[in-house]
């Protein structure tokens, strides 16, 4: 069995972080969301994987390597522009070179990972599989609709009215059968072939669609406010690591984690948070929720509920930075004037004066 993740797309709404970076590769508790889903296909005991790039193919390839991090052999896909999930699988078809495989989207995050469903696929019964979760807002996904048997008979891409509340979640498993369904169906209305109509093909031509319906958290980090959650839930699960420097005027609270090469100097750190190595956080409040990437400095701030990316600094603001995510390279300074509240989203190398 063999591995597809889609790292291609523009990640208009993580804009305008996204100018400058693949949004794969945007960082939730101090790790690019791309390599959970790499760690997620490794666990599952897959081996060879193919990522599909497009216009930031170069940073991924540099980030990612060869796989050999994770155990795994990486093949890139090249796509010369965002055609639809489907079009990912058509490009793949010479790589998979007739074997199942497990599709993954590289923005996703599945929080208990696919090792059950990999396992649940591999008994047989089914052509393709599914994984499905409960949501209250069904008419933002895909949404599938199930028969008595408890196999897929309908899809339906964000529809006004959902027949159910089972959305798509990021992650597929298929058979060789897809590649016909894929060739088979006509580019949507926004000109894109949708992986919605390719799994309906196979139930209409009546392969078998089988749901894995999950029960644990999982978020697609498309968005600004589903990265900070993201964030939110990794960090609870971290423990209480201190490696790095700490005075003895600081206090570091709860599930922090201080990483190596990490000085941390009259200031106070609760938990579940995380300062990256080589970071410096003085005279500052590092509050619950908060993901300080490598190299930062943070002098006479305090940061709550926020992702500040490596190589960034943040000096003497006047107010409680909260609910923002922060790009490379960032310097983050108080101005002249009256203080405001302040809600960042900053893109990479930029220059912010607060007034």
């Amino acid at each position: 069995m063999k591995g597809l993740i889609l790292a291609g797309g523009y990640g208009t709404r993580l804009r305008p972080l996204t100018y400058t970076s693949a949004k794969q590769l945007v960082p939730v508790a101090n790790k690019p969301v791309l390599f959970y889903g790499l760690e997620a296909l490794a666990e599952a005991g897959i081996r060879d994987i193919g990522i599909v790039v497009g216009h930031t193919a170069q940073e991924i390839m540099e980030a990612v390597g060869d796989g050999s991090r994770w155990g795994v052999r990486v093949t890139y896909i090249p796509q010369d522009a965002p055609r639809g999930l489907a079009h990912a699988v058509l490009i793949a078809e010479e790589f998979m070179a007739g074997e199942p495989f497990v599709m993954y989207l590289g923005d996703n995050l599945v929080k208990d990972g696919i090792v059950p469903f990999v396992r649940e696929f591999a008994q047989g019964g089914c052509n393709a599989q599914i994984l499905l979760a409960h949501v209250p807002n069904p008419s933002q996904f895909g949404v599938a609709e199930l028969g008595e048997n408890g196999h897929v008979v309908r899809l339906e891409e964000k529809p006004a009215n959902p027949k159910s509340d089972l959305a798509l979640v990021g992650v597929y498993l298929f058979d060789h059968h897809v590649f016909e369904a894929v060739k088979a169906i006509k580019p949507s209305a926004r000109g894109e072939l949708e992986i919605t109509d390719a799994i309906q093909y196979l139930v209409d031509a009546g392969y078998v669609v089988r749901p894995h319906i999950i029960t644990g958290w999982w978020k697609d980090t498309g968005k600004v406010e589903d990265m900070l959650e993201a964030n939110r839930i990794v960090l609870d699960g971290k423990e209480r690591l201190v490696a790095g420097a700490v005075d003895g005027e600081s206090r570091v609270e709860g599930k922090a984690v201080i990483e190596a090469g990490a000085t941390v100097v009259r200031s106070v750190v609760r938990g579940p948070c995380i300062i990256g190595a080589d970071a410096v956080v003085e005279d500052s409040f590092i509050g619950p929720y908060t993901a300080v990437g490598p190299r930062c400095r943070i002098v006479s701030c305090e940061v709550e509920n926020s992702i500040v990316l490596e190589g960034s600094t943040l000096v003497q603001l006047p107010q409680r930075l909260e609910g923002c995510l922060i790009g490379k390279g960032v310097t983050v300074v108080r101005g002249n004037g009256r203080p405001q509240a302040l809600r960042l989203v900053v893109g990479d190398h930029s220059r912010v004066e607060i007034p």
